[in-house]
């Protein structure tokens, strides 16, 4: 009865969907209070509907109930039970009860922490929210129907893909689906706001925070599956550009754009328009990357589904979503007229500049995502894009964009001072080249990477910078630059943190990249290999039984000027069930360098190792996780909790306590 139980809540929860969309809108059209009053509970029930029928499921899962074909398809009576949860969302039906349920679960947050909103504009947030769960589930129960049973069951599963069966399931697809489905919030803001035919201050401090959860999580997300890349697939790489990982990057290219473009708006009440266009495109390219990874139509690890009925569904869905957003954009964005105006060499400026660098950046990888695609539905031709296209194009592109980060910050609102500016980015230029100067002493490397390095070092030199300005270091008493320091607003606090991280991630991309040493050989028991000063000697290699697969696994004694620096176990594990074999890489890691071994398949008389040294990898992880803490310490801010006071108000406010001291004296 579980299976039952769990396919009616999702019945159910399509029903409350359903209200949820059509009831508050035409409340909020007719000015009915009592029909807007419905989205709450609307918004909460779809919740705890799709919660019942998540639980359903993942019951199913944990006790193999191999009747449910979902089970039988994708779990095992022996598969350990981390991966009997986190199977749950590793396959399609799954992920998308999953999808539906973060899908809810921001509804019932946007009813209960929207509660400063204004009526009107919350109804109809929460009825857009609803109708795209509608979409959603319609989805789930027509085409993708995770409760469908089996009879007879069979004895046992067909267990879960190996490549899943890792820690790395429990993590990456769910901070994923948060940043995905979160940008549904800031595109129901966004057509909301049409609808009313208002954006103003206070509608760019409301989305900010919900762009800001969806940022960091999307960061998350692909800076952990990046890593499990890493250490999973035995390559020694983090990023390969393959189309499901650039579905997920464009996303976060455009909510970038989005979170500094709501500042401009909320500041300086300008870039309206392009803010709620940044809106709707973010989710637009969410729903493309749903598209991709559930059509059919690509080839990859990440792909979930090869149904071409659900991706004529998915694309469908996309069009009425995207398009109709589009054309209530069309008609009203003519009447969202900025307030603020601004000189090119201002805040506003440069941030208007990374706008425009983030979206050429994004379709820049759009284009290589979708060329092939286009290539061979068109002529049949089977080509690909690889990183050489992206080096050629979208690196370069991160040039400007890692100047204007440290520019900005240094940009006064409106418009500048030209000698103050120059005379920062004077201090900012001298460090960096003396820097680089210093590095290209001791290590050399080529133009591209000293220029790569330096752009780093530029970007971390301007947050030191920005923030000595703002604490005016050396001009003020110490502890006046101490009471500065502690009054610095959250969100400030979490630009400079996002900056430094962004810093150190571009470091460990650059040097990564161009200064990893490798090395392959043939080896038996007692052989050394030499690298980058270590040297790995194979102590032994035998048979390791798992709990659901069986493994070759070799131990490596690795030191270092007659020093033992570890013992590293890379294994290559065969999971008979699926027939399908693994690599599990060894990785020793410092906060200089990994060092990384992979054990191949039998040759001859020994067996293929590859060794690896890659300087500066834990630094691509390190500056992601700062990153996202600094996007988290920015939602913190208290400012992000209220809303902006229309300009008007405050005006009226200034004439009132002039009035009241003139009165008064």
């Amino acid at each position: 009865m579980t299976a039952e139980l769990g396919h009616y809540a999702l019945i159910l929860a399509l029903v409350m969907a359903t209200v949820q969309g059509l009831i508050p809108l035409l409340g909020a059209g007719f000015n009915e209070r009592t029909w807007m009053s419905t989205a709450r509970p609307a918004a909460c029930g779809q919740f705890f509907f799709i919660s019942m029928s998540f639980a359903c499921l993942m019951y199913a899962y944990v006790v193999s109930d191999f009747s449910v074909a979902n089970v039988a398809e994708n779990s095992h009576s022996a598969k350990p039970l981390l991966y009997k949860f986190t199977g749950v969302w590793g396959n399609h039906e799954g992920s998308m009860i999953f999808w539906n349920w973060i899908l809810a679960l921001y509804g019932m947050a946007i009813a209960i922490f929207g509660k400063n909103l204004p009526i009107l504009l919350r109804s109809r947030i929460l009825a857009v929210q609803g109708l795209i769960g509608v979409g959603f589930l319609i989805f789930s129960i027509a085409t993708s129907n995770p409760f469908l049973r089996l009879d007879p069951a069979p004895i046992d599963g067909r267990d879960l893909n190996p490549l899943l069966q890792d820690p790395g399931l429990a993590f990456h697809p769910p901070l994923l689906y948060f940043g995905y489905v979160g940008l549904s919030t800031t595109f129901s803001f966004a057509v909301a706001a049409l609808i009313e035919g208002r954006v103003d201050a206070a509608w760019a401090r409301w989305v900010r925070p919900w762009t800001l959860l969806s940022w960091a999580s999307l960061t998350a997300g692909i800076a952990l599956g990046s890593w499990w890349a890493y250490y999973e697939l035995g390559w020694g790489g983090f990023w390969f550009w393959d189309p499901v990982e650039n579905a997920s990057f464009m996303p976060w290219l455009m909510a970038t754009a989005l979170l500094h473009s709501a500042i401009v708006a909320e500041k300086r009440d300008a870039l309206k328009s392009w803010t709620v266009l940044l809106a709707i495109l973010g989710f637009a390219l969410s729903l493309l990357g749903t598209f991709l990874v559930r059509s059919g139509v690509l080839t990859s690890v990440h792909s979930f589904a090869s149904d071409p009925e659900r991706g004529v569904y998915i694309l469908g869905f996309l069009v009425i979503v995207v398009g109709g957003a589009l054309t209530l954009y069309a008609w009203r964005a003519p009447t969202l007229r900025s307030g603020g105006r601004f000189r090119p060499i201002s805040r506003e400026g440069t941030l208007l500049i990374n706008n425009l660098l983030l979206v050429v950046s994004c379709i820049t990888v759009l284009i290589g995502t979708l060329y092939p695609l286009i290539l061979d539905a068109i002529t049949g031709e089977k080509v690909s894009v690889g990183p050489p296209f992206y080096t050629a194009t979208f690196v370069w592109l991160m040039v400007p964009l890692l100047l204007i980060a440290a520019l900005g910050p240094l940009m006064s609102w409106k418009r500048s001072n030209h000698y103050f500016v120059l005379q920062r980015l004077g201090i900012v230029t001298a460090v960096s080249l003396v820097v680089i100067i210093i590095i290209y002493a001791v290590q050399g490397g080529s133009w591209g990477v000293l220029l790569g390095l330096g752009l780093a070092i530029w970007v971390f030199v301007g947050v030191l910078v920005e923030l000595s300005e703002r604490i005016r270091l050396f001009r003020v008493p110490i502890y006046q630059s101490i009471q500065r320091l502690l009054i610095i607003p959250r969100s400030s606090w979490g630009m400079s943190i996002a900056h430094t991280g962004l810093a150190i991630l571009v470091t460990g991309l650059v040097v990564a990249s161009n200064w990893e040493t490798k090395l392959e050989k043939i080896m038996m028991p007692g052989d050394v290999i030499s690298l980058s000063g270590y040297e790995f000697k194979m102590l032994s290699i035998g048979e390791v039984e798992g709990p659901n697969y069986t493994s070759r696994q070799a131990e490596f004694k690795v030191e270092k000027d007659g020093k033992l620096i570890t013992l590293l176990y890379p294994e290559k594990r065969y999971y008979p069930v699926q027939d399908m074999p693994t690599t599990e890489a060894a990785i020793h890691g410092t906060w200089l360098a990994d060092l990384y071994l992979v054990l191949g398949d039998p040759s001859g008389e020994g067996t293929a190792v590859r060794a690896h040294h890659n300087p500066l990898v834990p630094w691509i992880w390190s500056g992601a996780a700062i990153l996202v803490v600094g996007g988290f310490v920015s939602l913190t801010d208290r400012r992000h909790r209220v809303g902006a006071p229309r300009r008007r108000i405050n005006l009226g406010l200034q004439k009132k306590n002039i009035s009241d001291r003139v009165r008064k004296n």
